[in-house]
């Protein structure tokens, strides 16, 4: 399984990377891609370009862009905060530089930020070293090369990467030499495509995992499409929520208890539709729709098989197409202005299967405790660069003791931090 995890995991990021040198103009002139995606071969064994099997001739050539492979220099990083737009009061800085693709981040309990990457196999801890923040590879050569979860929980950091949760223990005292950890859970399946995954923390000290289907759009693995609940220490785990397509964010709400989080809608449909998601799990068994229905009032055009939108639960909030929602928490810290408490703050990682991109911006949400009222303003934006280009894609967020915010940017290879000051 090694060869297949790496060349299906590592060739998406050169096949990335070569449309995106090569632009749209010659794909044009070849025929539409399709791919049958229904089928465990198809699963267990994904082209190098899986995600462009649906195309559609309206998109015809639209294709992921890569960042670059070295993140930004710190000189571009000073140019891109200066453009970054923010509400008054606020401020942007560059947190740490040369953290390569970047995503989900976690604290340690002496100070340690740990964060996890996308398509590179390396995990990172950031040390303040006299006001010097010190970029450490902890972690690098995982097969699958996709860490992109990340916990820390009673001294121990937890590692997940598409189907193997990992605990090292006393992490920050053995940053030199985590050794090879130890397999806290592995009921998952072994699919690269859509395998990367996200861990949030409740009050219990289980995880939420998300696991999202093999494919864009189909009749998915009875093991996918899900969300289950975790127990670190027993391996024991349970399933919360069905209809889930692509998630890769999500926060418990200090308010109710109750497990909120993003989701990524389906491709190939159009520029304008369907919207991606934010969702919250009101009780276990829920069932979000997918591939039935989306955006919780829009039946597949091929797999609504005669369901209604009407049995499946509809998002509390929709943010729009092709935004590409990932990491969200609730702001619990006392920084920023007193209407931002239990705001949720979602990291727009932008679009690809669209002709002019959206999102690559932080939102801001306000919702009620049972999801009422819910409403969205940009709260931080300036990473788009044109019509299909980015200078940075925010992918994650983390509140600092302080109140400050942290964000991860996989594109630029760097952490921000957001601060407030009357």
């Amino acid at each position: 399984m090694k060869s297949v995890f790496n060349r299906s995991i590592l060739a998406l990021a050169t096949t990335i990377l070569v449309v995106g040198a090569a632009g749209q103009a010659g794909a044009q002139d070849k025929p539409l891609k399709k791919y049958e995606s229904g089928t465990k071969e198809f699963w267990t064994h994904p082209p190098d370009d899986w995600f462009l099997g649906d195309e559609t001739e309206s998109q015809k050539g639209l294709s992921p862009k890569a960042g670059p492979p070295t993140g930004a220099s710190d000189a571009e990083l000073a140019t891109l905060t200066k453009k970054i737009k923010l509400p008054p009061g606020f401020k942007i800085d560059v947190y740490a530089s040369g953290v390569l693709s970047a995503r989900q981040m976690a604290w340690g309990d002496k100070g340690t930020l740990f964060v996890g990457s996308f398509g590179l196999g390396n995990v990172y801890a950031i040390k303040d070293n006299n006001g010097k923040k010190e970029v450490k590879t902890i972690l690098k050569g995982m097969n699958p090369p996709m860490p992109t979860g990340i916990a820390f929980k009673d001294g121990a950091l937890y590692v997940i990467n598409v189907n193997k949760l990992i605990r090292y223990d006393n992490a920050e005292d053995n940053l030199d030499k985590l050794g090879d950890g130890k397999v806290v859970y592995d009921d998952m399946p072994a699919y690269a495509a859509h395998g990367w995954k996200y861990l949030a923390v409740d009050k219990d000290g289980w995880f939420y995992v998300p696991f999202g289907p093999p494919f864009n759009i189909g009749i998915p693995p009875t093991s996918v499409s899900q969300i289950r609940r975790v127990d670190p220490k027993t391996g024991n785990a349970e399933l919360v929520a069905l209809g889930v397509r692509n998630s890769v964010g999500g926060d418990v709400d200090p308010r109710t208890g109750k497990y909120w989080f993003t989701e990524n809608a389906r491709d190939w449909m159009s520029d304008d539709t369907p919207s991606d998601k934010l969702n919250m799990i009101s009780k276990v068994g829920e069932h979000f729709g997918y591939p039935y229905c989306h955006q919780g009032n829009m039946p597949d055009p091929k797999f609504a098989m005669g369901h209604k939108c009407s049995e499946f639960t509809p998002p509390v909030l929709n943010l729009g197409a092709h935004m590409a929602p990932l990491g969200m928490k609730f702001y619990t810290g006392n920084q920023f202005p007193a209407e931002y408490k239990n705001s949720i703050l979602i990291a727009e990682h932008g679009s690809w299967n669209r002709h002019k991109y959206l999102g690559a911006q932080i939102v801001r949400v306000t919702a009620d405790p049972d999801g009422k009222n819910a409403k969205q303003t940009v709260f931080a934006s300036g990473w788009l660069d044109g019509d299909q280009s980015f200078l940075g894609r925010p992918d994650d967020i983390i509140l600092d003791k302080d109140g400050s915010i942290l964000v991860a940017d996989d594109w630029a290879g760097a952490i921000y931090r957001i601060s407030y000051s009357k």
